[in-house]
């Protein structure tokens, strides 16, 4: 049970969209708050989806601090049966990244986004696949990671030149040793924020609201720079 979603459970317009990309169709979860300047594009970890509560979680925060968001399946359903089966998909981090580039040239294309800033906000292999994005993509003006798999694009780090903020969590003992190997190869401006007594998903009372909070601060404190 994720902890403190009653905090944000007051209705609001989900707007399903269809992301097409060349010869594929992606489902996506699109909130463009009045006002909205930058959108954060969502990229889930392994197995995950736009459905995933905690990214979902992580939106509503986003969406409350101003911020337009897209959640977005970076498989299409045909996809997902044979991943299931084979986790084939899931670690092609760079399969995956060129997914995510192909969705932040459609969100500069749409109308109700063209205009606004692009962020990625990264979750396990998602992660992975947002830095490679960032390092093939102009413009995107920050990164979040959360309990991020960074070390699965150590080869594309130091050409990242967006600022980057990878979050884990205190007991992710593992992942703490990846991200710190990470850190040291961004050249960008980067941090490292480690949740004291919170594990791989973040699940501890009060863990997700602090890597929701800790997020919006480092996407406000970028947004206009």
């Amino acid at each position: 049970m994720l902890h403190g979603l009653s905090v944000l459970e007051e209705k609001m317009e989900v707007n399903d969209v269809k992301i097409k990309i060349k010869d594929v169709e992606l489902s996506g979860i699109l909130e463009v708050p009045q006002g909205a300047e930058a959108i954060i594009l969502f990229a889930h970890g392994s197995g995950s989806s736009r459905l995933s509560p905690r990214n979902q979680f992580v939106a509503k925060v986003l969406n409350k601090a101003g911020f337009a968001t897209l959640l977005m399946d970076l498989l299409t359903e045909e996809e997902e049966v044979v991943d299931d089966k084979t986790g084939e998909l899931r670690f092609d981090v760079e399969f995956l990244a060129k997914r995510l580039v192909m969705a932040t040239k459609w969100l500069r294309e749409n109308e109700e986004t063209k205009d606004l800033r692009v962020g990625y906000f990264g979750s396990s292999t998602g992660a992975a696949a947002a830095l490679i994005a960032a390092s093939k993509v102009e413009g995107i003006f920050a990164i979040v990671s959360r309990g991020g798999r960074p070390d699965l694009a150590l080869e594309y780090l130091d050409k990242v030149s967006c600022p980057t903020l990878l979050i884990v969590g205190g007991e992710d003992s593992e992942v703490i040793g990846m991200n710190k190997e990470a850190l040291e190869k961004l050249k960008s401006k980067k941090k490292l924020e480690i949740i004291s007594g919170a594990t791989h998903l973040f699940e501890e009372k009060g863990a997700l609201e602090k890597v929701a909070d800790i997020a919006a601060d480092w996407f406000v404190k970028l947004g206009d720079g």
